[in-house]
């Protein structure tokens, strides 16, 4: 456990008495019916000798403060602005997450000296610092400008400020009572969702960082994606139990990644049949073992029970499922995130399962493999489905304008961008450069964005 300061000890010791009221109020309510409306409590600041209070104030004097509306408009107008929460990981994971910042980073107050350069090199990147309760956060906002950034600012409002006043916020677990990031929300009568993290699998997240969905019909339960791990697929079980008699069935994988298809062992001993296009089944025997050994390394004791498992029912291009009065179609329209692509139509209901070929909370990510001309292409006949509701790979549920924007015109602009830059005789550092702030705002895009670029400029090149 990670040494805390007197403060962070203290909201530590009342999240786990059950005492923090981010942890009662932020836990997800039944579908059925209304929410309530969160009410948070603002911590008071504890207290602080004169000598603290003098310098505190001095430093206030010398750096720029902004409030909770100045906050939200300087993220609106320069998404590009480094969003830095100095609190503890432990004060993240236990009291509400953080704020929702398209460039966001947590290093703690004691580490900022020492690891700011290789998080922010250049020095004129537009910085806010802040944490709970604007005791930490102003100190560290002098030091980033002894430091020689130019551009440094401290939200004084703090996180809890921000959470209260109902400004968008990212938790690390919002279903702290179980594996699954988030608890299953109906999208339409007997389809449901558990919309995992938009970050990466990670030990806190237990590797829900993709969407789980599932289907009750008369006749049993299809699920869509088994699962980074034998526990996690047990914890969706147990949700569906609540919901429904139903035996799963059936459990479709929509590629071969391990968030995808890690749980399967547990479905199997349930009886359930696994479910993959042929490329994604070549796929997890060729690869599976890496993939469970990286998942391993991460979830270590989370990842009990978890083993490679191939799938039992493998298809070319579409697969029909007749399932009581519902007819299901799983279907492959072309390679176009990973291998093996595959979604869920549900004709009768415009609703579409579309695993990683939609994204649009998060930015698509472009794999060494994936071929983004292909993507575009397959995008037409997946568009031509005229689904009126899609539950993506990542994120909520949506419509097809909105995936359209995010990932199809995403691909368009930046293919377009790098079709210009070879005409032109441009490197791949100019890459790295193409002006990408319309999608910022997405989250994973500090991660991906030149990741991206620079990938397509590659496969570009021998197009």
């Amino acid at each position: 456990m990670p040494i805390l300061s007197p403060y962070s000890a203290l909201l530590f010791s009342l999240a786990l008495l059950g005492n923090a009221a981010v942890l009662a109020q932020e836990k997800p309510v039944s579908s059925k019916s209304e929410p309530a409306k969160p009410v948070f409590t603002i911590p008071e600041p504890p207290a602080l000798t004169e000598a603290a209070k003098q310098l505190l104030d001095g430093v206030n004097k010398r750096i720029t403060n902004i409030n909770t509306q100045e906050l939200q408009a300087l993220l609106k107008a320069q998404p590009e602005t480094v969003v830095i929460d100095v609190r503890t990981p432990a004060e993240l994971a236990l009291l509400g997450g953080r704020i929702e910042a398209p460039q966001f980073f947590n290093i703690t107050r004691g580490w900022l000296e020492f690891q700011i350069e290789s998080y922010v090199p250049n020095k004129n990147t537009p910085i806010v610092t802040y944490c709970g309760v604007n005791q930490r956060s102003p100190l560290a906002a002098e030091t980033l400008m002894k430091l020689g950034y130019a551009n440094v600012k401290n939200y004084s409002d703090g996180f809890f400020k921000w959470r209260a006043a109902g400004m968008p916020v990212l938790s690390l677990d919002k279903s702290p009572n179980s594996f699954l990031y988030d608890l299953p929300q109906e999208v339409i009568p007997n389809v449901w969702s558990a919309i995992g993290a938009t970050a990466p699998g990670t030990y806190d997240n237990s590797g829900h960082n993709n969407n789980l969905s599932f289907i009750i019909t008369e006749d049993g339960v299809l699920v869509m994606n088994a699962g980074d791990n034998y526990l996690l697929a047990q914890s969706l079980h147990e949700e569906i139990r609540k919901r429904t008699k139903q035996p799963v069935k059936y459990v479709v994988l929509e590629n071969s990644q391990g968030h995808a298809m890690l749980g399967s062992n547990y479905w199997k001993e349930q009886g359930a049949k696994i479910v993959a296009h042929r490329h994604t089944a070549e796929h997890i025997e060729k690869y599976g073992y890496e993939a469970l050994a990286v998942m391993k390394s991460r979830a270590r004791d989370k990842a009990f029970k978890t083993e490679v498992a191939l799938p039992d029912i493998v298809f070319d291009d579409k697969l029909d499922l007749k399932m009581g009065s519902w007819n299901i179609q799983v279907l492959h329209l072309g390679n176009a995130h990973h291998h093996g692509d595959t979604m869920v139509w549900l004709p009768e209901r415009k609703l579409v399962i579309s695993g990683d070929t939609a994204f649009h909370e998060r930015m698509l990510p472009v794999f060494e493999d994936t071929d983004t001309k292909r993507w575009i292409e397959v995008w037409d006949k997946f568009e031509a489905l005229g689904a009126e509701i899609v539950i993506p790979g990542h994120g909520g549920p949506t419509d097809m304008k909105t995936v359209r924007k995010w990932t199809r015109d995403y691909l368009v602009y930046l293919r377009g961008k790098v079709a210009e830059l070879i005409r032109n005789g441009g490197s791949l550092d100019d890459a790295y450069k193409i002006d990408q702030s319309a999608y910022l705002h997405l989250h994973t895009s500090e991660e991906l964005a030149k990741i991206n670029a620079g990938r397509i400029f590659r496969s570009m090149e021998f197009e």
